[in-house]
Formats: C-alpha cells, structure tokens, sequence
C-alpha cells in the first residue's frame, strides 16, 4: 500500500480577483514534495498562482500555507519559505549583478553561497558579476535568477517557464539541477518545486496539475 505523502503547500477557499476579471473562486488545492507541473491554457491563472504562492500576490478570500505557516499572519516567516522565480523585465535595475545576487541573499541567510557560484559557472555567467542589471540579456536575467533560486533553501520554488530564452547547454543544466533537487525533495520530503511550461518538461514530474477544468480556476 503506499504511503500518504504530507503537503509542503495548501490552498484552502482561495478567491482572487483583478479589477478586470476573476481567476480563482474557492480554489483548494494541494502540492506535494518533489516537483509539479503546473499546467493550462494561456490566461488560466497559472503565473497567478504562483504569484499567489509565493507571498507576491495576496488571497482576497482563504488561506495559503507553506510547512504550516499562513501566509496572512505570518508573512515574513512564509516569504522567507518560497521564492517565485519569472521571466519578469530587471527588477532594481540600477544594481549590478553581483549586488542583486547580494540583496536577495541577505534575505535568505541559509543560502548555499558555494552552490550559488557552481550554478553561475554550469550556466556560463560566472564572470557577470560587475556588469550592471540592466546590461543583462533575457537569457543571461534569466540565468541569474535561477543559478540564485536553485541555491535558496526554500520549502517552495516557483519557477513560470523557466525554459524560455535559455540556451540547449543551459536547458541542459537547469534539468539537471531542477531533476535533482526534486529528488530530494521526495526522498526527504522537505520541499516541492511548482514549475510551469506550455510543453511537458522532460523532467518526469511527480505530479501534474492541470487549471483547465480545474475547480475553482475560472
């Protein structure tokens, strides 16, 4: 019989709504160790969820919890549980890259700095520190921002289309790294990884959630 495996994540009688539309009314859901993908047609809600889920954006009804912290009454304790990791224009664009890689790190003292450096090197940005944010490609932005998640040790990495604009050498090592900290994330069941991405990962996921159709996702 197997075994009942806990949630890193629950999503209870959540309700969100932009100006414009509603996403989600009522929407519970569940994410386990190891690594989701998070699927849907274009406008489903997908990077909202993850926004959602990262402390980025606020519930307008419900509750989200990471590891048993709310994000509502507890929201340092919850951020400093999960990073969202998007294909966003440069924030705090006046730094340079070493500075951004800094700032994000003095939030996170548990980072694995030599970690951090390895996945700067695999993805061929190692020697980027000085230039300015701003001066970055898409690619090499991106690259900065995922060699930073896969070293943070949180409970819950959120990653929206993390293939896109990268590389096949880069593709290549960010497979790697995501396929294996998912592992570990279902042997020691101390994390989960939510990634998105219209075509199925060649990762093998854990699990597979599908907001077409989904209850809750309008």
């Amino acid at each position: 019989m197997a075994l009942k495996r806990h949630c890193i994540a629950e999503v209870d009688g959540v309700d969100f709504h932009f100006s414009t539309r509603s996403v989600f009314l009522g929407l519970d859901l569940r994410i386990a160790p190891g690594l989701t993908w998070l699927r849907g047609r274009n406008g489903r809600g997908k990077t909202t969820l993850l926004k959602l889920l990262g402390g980025a954006l606020a519930p307008g009804k419900g509750d989200i919890r990471v590891a048993g912290v709310d994000s509502r009454r507890d929201a340092l304790a919850y951020r400093r549980l999960c990073f969202y990791c998007g294909g966003e224009a440069p924030a705090l664009d006046w730094l340079a890259a070493h500075e951004w890689l800094d700032l994000h790190l003095s939030l996170y003292p548990d980072a694995d700095r030599a970690a951090l450096h390895a996945h700067l090197d695999a993805f061929g940005i190692g020697a980027i520190g000085g230039q300015p944010v701003t001066g970055l490609s898409l690619g090499q932005y991106k690259k900065l921002q995922l060699a930073l998640a896969l070293a943070l040790p949180v409970r819950l990495l959120l990653v929206d289309e993390p293939f896109n604009g990268l590389d096949a050498q880069a593709v290549a090592v960010l497979e790697d790294l995501l396929a294996r900290r998912a592992a570990r994330h279902v042997q020691e069941e101390d994390g989960a990884i939510v990634l998105t991405s219209h075509l199925a990962p060649r990762i093998a996921p854990t699990a597979t959630l599908d907001l077409d159709g989904y209850p809750g996702a309008l």
